[in-house]
């Protein structure tokens, strides 16, 4: 029997949280064919041991090292074979018939590439998981002390699409990796994500690729998850910031060009210091 849904979770030194997060996964298969991928990104806190005596129904991979994120998820779509692949965070739970809902939304748009759920956050109120292409002011804004200075500024409220209500279905231009659906036709003309990306960043580039080649990003509220955000990348807040930001501006020199990233580089510069003072934020 066909698989219709095939849930990848990459996960590092994150066991308290895939825990939960497979805890939430299991009644939410209720009703599809479905299989469940853990890879284990080298992480020295035991989380293999736990999936492997606590999640018997879960599959194990272990890299021995840590890949990034992309790399991580490749090698799982490598060797997956849902009608459907979803890449889901070790920092979420998955709410009711979330992963139903994505599965039958994709199966009635068949233009639909990649779909996302509505994030919450762990208080409950909205995650801005579906947004714009970021233009070269909302990179210097966003999550910087700037933007704390400048809360209510134009430029990032374009970007987090805060003109919108987040109330119905609709085309976007691109949505978090935290719980994304993949059609495997997509994957079959584009690929999986991006491994010159470590951390951050491949999940726009990879919407973007999509929109390029024809298919739709959409994004699903009525499906929900929570999403308690960097819990990986809080351990290394240092390391994960430079990552993020060398990642842009590989983005910008891949869809903008070379001068693009020129201007663009001493801007991102720039947020990475502000982001990392003690008075900025770190996200």
């Amino acid at each position: 029997m066909a698989l219709d849904l095939s849930i990848i979770i990459v996960s590092w030194n994150t066991r308290a949280d895939l825990a939960r997060c497979l805890e939430s996964v299991r009644p939410a298969l209720a009703g599809l064919a479905a299989e469940t991928v853990v890879v284990d990104n080298g992480s020295h806190d035991g989380s293999g041991r736990m999936v492997r005596q606590r999640f018997p129904w879960v599959r194990l991979i272990a890299t021995g090292a840590n890949l990034g994120f992309a790399a991580g998820n490749n090698v799982a779509l490598a060797q997956t074979t849902g009608r459907y692949r979803l890449l889901l965070n070790p920092d979420t739970v998955v709410h009711g018939d979330a992963l139903a809902q994505l599965v039958a939304y994709a199966d009635h748009e068949p233009r639909v590439g990649l779909l996302g759920p509505r994030l919450l956050n762990a208080d409950g109120s909205l995650q801005h998981s579906c947004r714009r292409f970021p233009t070269l002011p909302a990179l210097l804004f966003r999550n910087t002390l700037l933007g704390r200075l400048w809360p209510n500024n134009p430029y990032t409220r374009d970007y987090l699409m805060g003109d919108w209500t987040h109330d119905g279905p609709r085309p976007v231009d691109w949505l978090s990796g935290a719980c994304l659906l993949a059609r495997s036709e997509m994957l079959e003309q584009l690929g999986g994500l991006d491994e010159r990306y470590f951390m951050y960043v491949e999940d726009m580039d990879w919407c973007r690729r999509a929109w390029a080649a024809g298919w739709q990003v959409t994004y699903l509220p009525s499906a929900v998850v929570t999403h308690a955000m960097g819990r990986a990348s809080d351990q290394q807040p240092v390391a994960m910031v430079r990552a993020h930001h060398v990642s842009m501006v590989k983005y910008v020199r891949r869809h903008y060009g070379p001068a693009a990233a020129a201007l663009a580089a001493p801007l991102i510069g720039l947020r990475c210091l502000l982001q990392l003072s003690p008075l900025g934020p770190r996200r």
